[in-house]
């Protein structure tokens, strides 16, 4: 029913974690993954399991639900059923004294019982093994994000337009360009790794909506429904002629995403003023992403850029008020936000075929957010755009 992930890429993707754990961690014995995305890359499907990664013997993938559906959709060489915990302890022939964990994904619950079934005496954290071996790229990773990108541009520049009419609400606007998504070939949910974050859409907003806070860590805001559930778009705020319409929102294609953001005027003009900073912002896109290239820093990218904006431009950058995110762009594939991070303290060079998405915006006083976002490819030749080169404020009569 569903193409499945080649046994050559998962073969790879396994062998190039190994390699990443002998460089990060030359003491790890047994790596346990228990996250479904992490399982999923691994494994090509994603169920309540584990799988277990020993230093010297094959994988196994472990799982308690639904075996039936990890034998139908993977292709990975070793997959057995798993009653508890126990059964994976007794399948060792030993334990080491330090085990491997995703530190940003066990809770603690589960680390007890893990723990008490394994006998550990300590873990210690595979998360950068993890993330950097995720974060370039294959071939095939890359024909999903090109054609995620694709409808992404399909979407925003020429469906969008289409559903804006005056007194909708958000709420409305939002619900009318979810099936929109799906039909255009959205997997249909927008995946995050940052710890309890909720996301629907993304952030779709009229006017000053898109500068009020969130707790997001993200330079755009958003009313949201209600404070119990701060996302998809007010039900009151509805849009009239000459507003900034803020459209940021994550695409996907099986399992693998692309993040875009695009801004409309509605029947009628900008201040000349919020009209140069977006037009700053896209310039400061353009530049970040001709240093997209294989060996480049993501710290120094970030601080000759942000290096270069004056006192008056970096009021409001990247957010608005107190509230501004410190980075620039951010990697993306099975999640919006992955590793690595255009910020300070990001010193390893980025290598080719790493996916980042660039964000740079700016907030205007009783307007919203402006600025512009889209997603590249690091190449020897700067960044290469995947979801299309629009430069924002679309018009729309």
């Amino acid at each position: 029913m569903f193409a499945k992930v080649p046994r050559t890429e998962l073969d790879s993707r396994m062998q190039r974690l190994r390699q990443r754990l002998e460089q990060d961690c030359p003491d790890w014995r047994l790596l346990i993954v228990t996250s479904k995305i992490n399982q999923f890359y691994l494994t090509g499907t994603m169920q309540d399991g584990l799988v277990l990664i020993p230093r010297d013997t094959a994988a196994s993938y472990w799982v308690r639900r639904s075996l039936q559906r990890a034998e139908d959709e993977s292709l990975f060489g070793d997959i057995r059923p798993m009653g508890s915990y126990r059964d994976l302890a007794a399948a060792l022939t030993s334990v080491p004294e330090t085990v491997h964990l995703e530190s940003e994904r066990v809770p603690l619950a589960v680390y007890q019982r893990l723990n008490k079934h394994f006998g550990f005496r300590q873990f210690a954290s595979a998360d950068l093994s993890l993330a950097a071996t995720r974060a370039v790229k294959s071939a095939y990773e890359l024909e999903r994000l090109e054609e995620s990108g694709r409808i992404h541009q399909r979407i925003l520049e020429q469906r969008v337009p289409g559903l804006l009419r005056e007194g909708m609400s958000e709420a409305e606007f939002a619900s009318a360009l979810y099936p929109v998504m799906v039909e255009e070939g959205h997997h249909g949910i927008a995946r995050f790794g940052m710890h309890d974050t909720e996301v629907l859409l993304g952030h779709i907003c009229f006017g000053e909506s898109s500068i009020y806070p969130t707790s997001f860590d993200g330079p755009g805001g958003n009313f949201g429904m209600s404070p119990a559930v701060p996302l998809l778009g007010s039900r009151q705020r509805l849009l009239r002629a000459g507003d900034l319409v803020f459209v940021d929102i994550g695409c996907g294609v099986d399992g693998y995403h692309t993040d875009k953001t695009l801004t409309y005027v509605f029947r009628g003009q900008l201040p000349a003023a919020a009209i140069e900073a977006h037009r700053r912002c896209v310039a400061i896109q353009d530049e970040t992403a001709a240093l997209l290239k294989p060996g480049a820093i993501p710290s120094q990218i970030y601080g000759r850029i942000t290096a270069a904006l004056d006192n008056d431009f970096l009021q409001n950058f990247m957010g608005f008020s107190e509230r501004q995110a410190r980075f620039l762009g951010h990697g993306i594939g099975l999640h919006i936000d992955e590793w690595p991070v255009l910020a300070k303290g990001f010193d390893e060079p980025l290598q080719e075929n790493m996916v980042l998405a660039l964000e740079p915006k700016k907030g205007i006083p009783g307007i919203g957010m402006v600025g512009t976002e889209n997603t590249f490819v690091v190449t020897p030749q700067g960044g290469r755009c995947l979801t299309g080169n629009h430069p924002g404020l679309l018009a729309v009569a």
